[in-house]
């Protein structure tokens, strides 16, 4: 069924429901996809999956041999069937696998785009496999960023702690890019822009959040003497960014070895950890989320015109079609889409 822009839409569209992008084809998008949509789901969400039809299919009678757990039927879900223009075989992504990819994540926020669905979830994609189909984005957010004409789109994890209602919440200021690269491009400016859309996030859980700004430097610079971002620019950045909101609680720059602590305790249980982190790059926040959180950490996008949200994890090439990817933050990515979005 069509909609004049050549993107197939859902034969059902009247209801507002998830668009589920199925990522590389790779990888273990579509098993811990259609192990998630086994389980119950929250009242009135209805999936919507953008991929190919036939292959879904294939993956899910070769995951019936290989799978203890239970399975989602894709004949008992609407599919929007972009087909793939060539085998792809588990574990053994290429071009046609990035092209494919591509392609499906942009029918998916079409779907978004119209109104037809609330959300976007997006399973993994291979950045080399995107690159080699001659579409050179460092990762999907960009992507979305540009498909939604957003420019201050922002990364951010989030899960929920095992026990009680606290909330593991990690933005980072800088995201697919080398390590060499952070220093120039951060600045005062662009953490201001990120602490609001943080402290955005935040207040839907708590009205009154305490955030908490990784510095950039070992020792927050200790000084001057192991990096100077702290003393030039970023502790004046967040003071002023304090005096433009009175009301919350803004503690940092904090030496990156030292501050999730209190987010750890949290986790255990053991009192209540600070509501929001900024981190500066990739792997400074996402180290303490995946240590804390591998399995319940949800990527969620901010700043764009709807949410989007994704595992935390990759395509799983080395495990893919072996039926033991564990969908659990799958799950969650679609609780979080639905119960956000």
């Amino acid at each position: 069924m069509g909609n004049g822009s050549g993107i197939p839409t859902p034969s059902n569209s009247i209801g507002r429901r998830l668009a589920i992008a199925l990522g590389d084809p790779a990888g273990i998008g579509a098993e811990v996809v259609l192990k998630a949509l086994a389980h119950p789901l929250p009242a009135g969400l209805e999936p919507v999956l953008v991929g190919c039809r036939r292959w879904l299919e294939s993956s899910h009678a070769a995951l019936r041999q290989c799978c203890e757990g239970p399975l989602r039927d894709p004949a008992s879900l609407e599919i929007v069937d972009l087909p793939l223009e060539e085998p792809v075989q588990p574990g053994q992504s290429g071009p046609a696998a990035g092209a494919a990819s591509f392609a499906w994540l942009e029918a998916a926020v079409g779907l978004v785009q119209r109104g037809d669905c609330r959300a976007l979830v997006t399973a993994p994609i291979a950045k080399a496999s995107w690159h080699a189909a001659g579409h050179h984005y460092p990762g999907q957010t960009e992507r979305l960023a540009e498909l939604t004409g957003s420019d201050g789109a922002a990364m951010l994890f989030t899960a929920r702690a095992p026990t009680g209602s606290w909330r593991l919440n990690t933005m980072l200021a800088t995201t697919h890019i080398p390590l060499a690269a952070v220093p120039g491009l951060l600045n005062a400016d662009l953490l201001a822009r990120k602490l609001n859309l943080l402290l955005a996030f935040c207040r839907r859980f708590n009205p009154e959040p305490h955030l908490v700004v990784a510095a950039l430097n070992p020792h927050a610079g200790e000084a001057g003497s192991l990096g100077h971002e702290e003393r030039d620019w970023l502790e004046g950045c967040l003071e002023a960014w304090r005096t433009c909101h009175p009301g919350v609680r803004l503690d940092g720059p904090r030496p990156p070895d030292s501050c999730w602590l209190d987010a750890a305790a949290a986790w255990r249980g053991q009192g209540q950890g600070p509501d929001g982190y900024l981190a500066q790059y990739h792997d400074q926040g996402l180290i303490p989320v995946k240590l804390l959180a591998f399995d319940a950490a949800v990527n969620t996008t901010l700043g764009l015109p709807f949410l989007r949200t994704s595992p935390d994890h990759g395509t799983g090439f080395d495990i893919a079609g072996q039926g033991i990817a564990r969908p659990l933050s799958m799950a969650a990515a679609i609780e979080t889409a639905w119960e956000l979005g």
